[in-house]
């Protein structure tokens, strides 16, 4: 406990921590620090003046923010026993290293009868994580009521939060909806709080993924960048705080309901991880470092196989099941080199429209009378593996399983939740109701020889009571075991994520599945911007980007191939269209297609994704580099007509300036419409100029149509 300045170093990152005040204090986060040789000099610069009209000693309260330090704005941990107990002050009991890069923290105040811990684990990837709890040691008895000296404490909050620099000076982060998820948003930050928070009792079609601060001039390549994402797929609140002070942090936690957490003595509160990444290097640096801690875990399904190409038959069928149309559906799928056939929703129960069934997971006698093994069996003759569709935290009032356990909904006050698309949730914390989940889905996965499911969540969670106790925390951690659970059954089992498309996407899901749906919007121009700012904080090998119908279903817009391949090629590349009602050449473009994606997902699912920062708004530029610049695929997406006759420079980014790359157009999937009288760049065939040239200069591309998009290999030669 002598020690009284801590330095994590580690890939361009430093994380420094005083403790002089008898309290952890972060004094940087951020750029990496060289040695530290003297360190009372490096607390000597970060004390602060005194000022008049505020308190007689220099405002450090540390980072448990307590009122009790003079700290006026939001308290790290926020609760109260019954009334005491509600302004806790914290002293350090011990200070220590468990490993190279980590820093654990343990406090107490024996007044109140708490414990916590902090710690800070600085990733390979120059990530930090952040960890924290609580536990209620009891109050002692001289500091209580007779007979209340074991009194539960009832928790309201626990966040995390860093400080940020004061030339931080810009928010940004994304709020969305269904079908239009993941829309960025930048504001100045000013004082008070920015708060973004997510009641729809899983992460959110709004949530943030990450929120960023910015400095003023900070762009997808330029700048510094500091974001927190929470590693959680349940209520959140992320926030921005400037005090009146002019010091400003960042924090983010899991957002608790009244009474969701009371701790009895002993008990204790693990927060959900919070994830921080920093980076000079713009956005996409500090989406770099996401990309590649994601990458790190052994889990990470790239670690295992390359991404298989998947037809999803939900907007070429919808719930109308037959054999001969699905038959005829996985014969031109593995025709043209499709490697997984999901069957979606409408195979089971009295599940004829979306108004029935949900609950009952057993295959349909009506519609399979024969179960599914006659059409698993085309699918794997036809070189593809089955996929299929749940919804199994659902349940539709009419269903055997809600006529025979209505009081196995999530609820409160004894009344009944109003409806969302028919459905009303199941409450996983009752054991009849998990355990006939977990039953049901593991013997259709034990019948069927099923490698994939598709596990949505169509509707948010009102009273989301359990026996009319707030549920929410306790609801996500049972979906976590129950797919956990279904994957030790069943080893090599891969799980996607969806809610509505893209609102249950987070860094707590990443442990559990294994690929997200980004959205219900199939729309190629919508996806654009849904994915750029999804792939952000998602690696893009865990989401999910099909080619959609010509016509696409949810917004009537009318896409080529080419567009719509060059939208979908950046995921996990599959199909959501009925390829039976596809042309000869249509089919020979989707192979084209799938047959360049295979041949490149190493790369798109192993590279630094950059996002080259626009001059016009209506063109975009990115790519996936190599993380050894050997090589990277680009594309240029005119998204609406240009402002000028001729359009700018498409310009690359994160190559290596001294090399030379040889740069050619390709056309997976057919060639983009474009608005000129002949093809006058001629370098589109192949061109061989230095990586500094193409970062800088560019290459000036054909005039293209809007709505269209281009794909480049630049290769170093």
């Amino acid at each position: 406990m002598a020690q009284k300045l801590f330095h994590l170093s580690r890939d361009g990152v430093s994380l420094l921590i005083e403790t002089t005040k008898g309290t952890p204090n972060v004094i940087h986060w951020g750029r990496e620090l060289p040695a530290i040789d003297d360190p009372p000099q490096y607390l000597i610069a970060v004390t602060e003046p005194t000022p008049h009209g505020l308190f007689d000693e220099s405002h450090r309260a540390g980072v448990w923010r307590e009122n009790a330090r003079a700290f006026l704005g939001q308290p790290a941990l926020q609760g109260h026993r019954s009334g005491r107990a509600f302004s806790p002050k914290f002293e350090l009991v011990s200070a220590t290293r468990p490993s190279a890069h980590e820093l654990l923290f343990v406090s107490r105040d024996d007044h109140a009868g708490l414990e916590v811990s902090l710690s800070y684990e600085l990733t390979e990837s120059g990530l930090i994580k952040i960890r924290s709890s609580v536990t209620n040691l009891g109050a002692p008895a001289d500091q209580t009521d007779a007979g209340q000296a074991t009194e539960d404490f009832t928790l309201n909050g626990l966040m995390a939060f860093l400080p940020l620099p004061d030339h931080a000076t810009d928010i940004l982060d994304f709020h969305g909806r269904w079908m239009r998820e993941r829309q960025a948003q930048r504001t100045k930050i000013s004082v008070g709080k920015h708060v973004r928070e997510s009641h729809e009792g899983r992460s959110g079609h709004d949530y943030t993924i990450v929120q960023f601060a910015t400095t003023d001039n900070a762009s997808f390549q330029n700048g510094e960048v500091w974001g927190l994402s929470l590693a959680w797929s349940g209520n959140n609140v992320h926030t921005v705080e400037r005090e009146m002070v002019g010091r400003t942090q960042i924090g983010a936690g899991e957002l608790l309901l009244p009474g969701e957490v009371i701790l009895a003595v002993g008990e204790t509160y693990d927060a959900p991880t919070v994830i921080a990444t920093y980076s000079n290097q713009g956005i996409d640096g500090a989406s770099d470092r996401l990309h590649r801690f994601q990458r790190a875990r052994a889990a990470h399904p790239t670690n295992i196989r390359p991404r298989p190409v998947s037809l999803n038959v939900w907007e070429a069928v919808y719930m109308n099941h037959d054999l001969a149309k699905l038959t005829a559906l996985a014969e031109v799928a593995g025709r043209i080199g499709v490697e997984r056939f999901v069957l979606d929703d409408g195979w089971f129960g009295a599940r004829r429209d979306d108004t029935a069934g949900l609950g009952d997971w057993v295959v349909s006698a009506e519609v399979w009378p024969n179960g599914l093994k006659p059409l698993i069996d085309v699918v794997q003759a036809n070189g593809m593996e089955f996929g299929l569709w749940f919804e199994a935290e659902m349940v539709n009032p009419n269903s055997d399983l809600y006529r025979a356990h209505p009081e196995w909904i999530m609820q409160a006050d004894g009344r009944t939740p109003v409806e969302a698309r028919w459905q009303q949730v199941l409450d996983l914390t009752h054991p009849g109701a998990y355990d006939h989940v977990l039953g049901q889905v593991d013997a259709i996965l034990s019948e069927y020889d099923i490698a994939y499911i598709k596990w949505d969540h169509n509707r948010p969670i009102t009273d989301a009571g359990h026996f009319d106790r707030a549920a929410v925390r306790a609801q996500t951690q049972a979906i976590y075991r129950l797919f956990d659970e279904l994957k030790r059954r069943h080893p090599g089992l891969e799980i996607e994520s969806c809610a509505s498309g893209g609102g249950r996407i987070d860094l707590g899901m990443i442990d559990h599945a294994d690929r997200f749906w980004a959205s219900d919007n199939n729309d190629a121009l919508e996806r654009q911007q849904i994915y750029r700012n999804t792939s952000i904080a998602i690696a893009p090998e865990l989401l999910g980007t099909h080619i959609g119908p010509t016509k696409a279903h949810s917004s009537g817009r009318t896409h080529s191939i080419s567009f719509r391949a060059a939208t979908a090629m950046w995921g996990h590349a599959g199909i959501e269209w009925d390829v039976t009602e596809a042309s000869e050449l249509e089919l020979a473009q989707l192979a084209g297609f799938i047959s360049f994606y295979k041949a490149n997902r190493d790369l798109l699912h192993s590279g630094r994704v950059v996002r080259v920062d626009a001059i016009d708004e209506n063109a975009w530029s990115h790519g996936v580099v190599a993380q050894d610049g050997s090589r990277a695929i680009f594309a240029y997406v005119q998204l609406r007509t240009a402002k000028q006759i001729l359009p700018n420079a498409m310009r690359f980014a994160g190559l290596e300036a001294g090399a030379t790359y040889r740069v050619t157009q390709v056309e997976p999937a057919g060639a983009p419409g474009k608005m000129q009288k002949f093809d006058s760049a001629t370098w589109i065939h192949g061109v061989e100029v230095s990586g500094a040239w193409l970062m800088s200069a560019g290459l000036r591309t054909p005039i293209l149509q809007p709505e269209q998009a281009m794909i480049f290999e630049a290769v170093r030669v």
